[in-house]
């Protein structure tokens, strides 16, 4: 249900067209809540049919030209409303994890570098984030549409930093569990 709100979001940040939408969603919301292209045309054509949106009247109109959207009343008043209303906690999926727990009674073949390809990603998202957060947020800045997105990148920045440090305690452990083993070779 989220994808619809993100993109109302979105419109009401700017009305946009569905390509502007899919850069948007590459460059800021993609980064808690992905959408494909087709995902996201999808989802205007429902959002206008449910009247929560409506293409802006063309300039000039022209075969194949593409449509911008904007967020109608109905849009606002839907967004409110589900903003405003309680949701619980979704259970956190990481096949990473799960592969772990496999690797107890499978074995670890491979999935040292894999951890490490990990914690390299992870690096990389969190240096993104810092980047986005030094060059959009300097100190001082005090609106309020500004201090909530600020928010939502700070979980951002929160997140990588658990995830870099908990993949560094993973690698000491599987180090550790190396050297175990190699002691109890010898022995």
């Amino acid at each position: 249900m989220s994808l619809p709100h993100a993109i109302l979001t979105a419109l009401l940040e700017k009305p946009s067209s569905g390509l502007e939408l899919t850069r948007r969603f590459d460059r800021s919301i993609g980064y808690f809540w992905s959408a494909t292209h087709q995902q996201i045309y999808r989802e205007l054509g429902k959002l206008e049919a449910e009247g929560l949106i409506r293409a802006l009247p063309s300039e000039q109109p022209a075969r194949g030209q593409k449509k911008a959207y904007e967020v109608l009343p109905a849009g606002r008043e839907e967004l409110a409303r589900w903003t405003a209303a309680s949701q619980d906690p979704k259970p956190h999926r990481d096949a990473l994890l799960l592969r772990l727990r496999a690797a107890a009674v499978v074995g670890t073949e491979g999935l040292e570098d894999d951890l490490r390809r990990h914690r390299e990603l992870h690096a990389r998202q969190l240096e993104t984030y810092r980047e986005i957060e030094r060059r959009d947020f300097p100190p001082g800045m005090g609106g309020v549409e500004d201090r909530l997105r600020h928010l939502v990148l700070r979980a951002g920045i929160d997140l990588e930093t658990f995830w870099t440090q908990w993949l560094d305690h993973a690698l000491a452990e599987f180090a550790e569990m190396s050297e175990g083993q190699g002691r109890g070779r010898e022995g």
